[in-house]
């Protein structure tokens, strides 16, 4: 007998989550947007991009805190882990929209930071498992023909 999907334990794989060297990608970024945001004559633009990347930033720090303490309970759940960061995700959209209502227009950097973040914060952690199975898939290449 199996055990149903939604009572199977949750089994997270190694994910290559480099908090410090995405605070640094984020810190140019955020350098960089400001200054053009700056020369185009909206300085604030820029600054509330650079809230939505750190509000990215902490947002994924609190998912390492989370991943950790579930993967340590006796019998972690994969919805318990789905319900923390849908209720997280909802937490810090609703802080950059109430922002970017609030500070219009100027204010709309902050999700378009948030998300940005989002999209870097796939990325950096992707390519590293991608180049690790690609490794592996050559390893078992070269295994098989030998």
């Amino acid at each position: 007998m199996t055990t149903p999907a939604q009572d199977a334990p949750f089994v997270l794989p190694a994910v290559a989550f480099r908090p410090a060297r995405l605070g640094v990608i984020c810190l140019v970024i955020a350098g960089v947007v400001t200054a053009v945001a700056t020369w185009m004559g909206t300085p604030l633009f820029g600054a509330f991009f650079a809230l939505g990347l750190a509000l990215g930033l902490i947002n994924a720090l609190l998912v390492r805190r989370a991943v950790t303490a579930i993967t340590n309970e006796a019998h972690p759940l994969k919805a318990k882990m789905a319900a923390n960061s849908a209720g997280r995700l909802l937490v810090f959209g609703a802080i950059a929209l109430l922002i970017a209502w609030k500070f219009q227009p100027a204010g709309l950097g902050t999700p378009f930071g948030l998300a940005l973040f989002e999209a870097l914060l796939v990325i950096s952690t992707s390519l590293p498992v991608l180049k690790k199975l690609r490794a592996q898939a050559n390893a078992d290449a070269v295994s098989n023909d030998g």
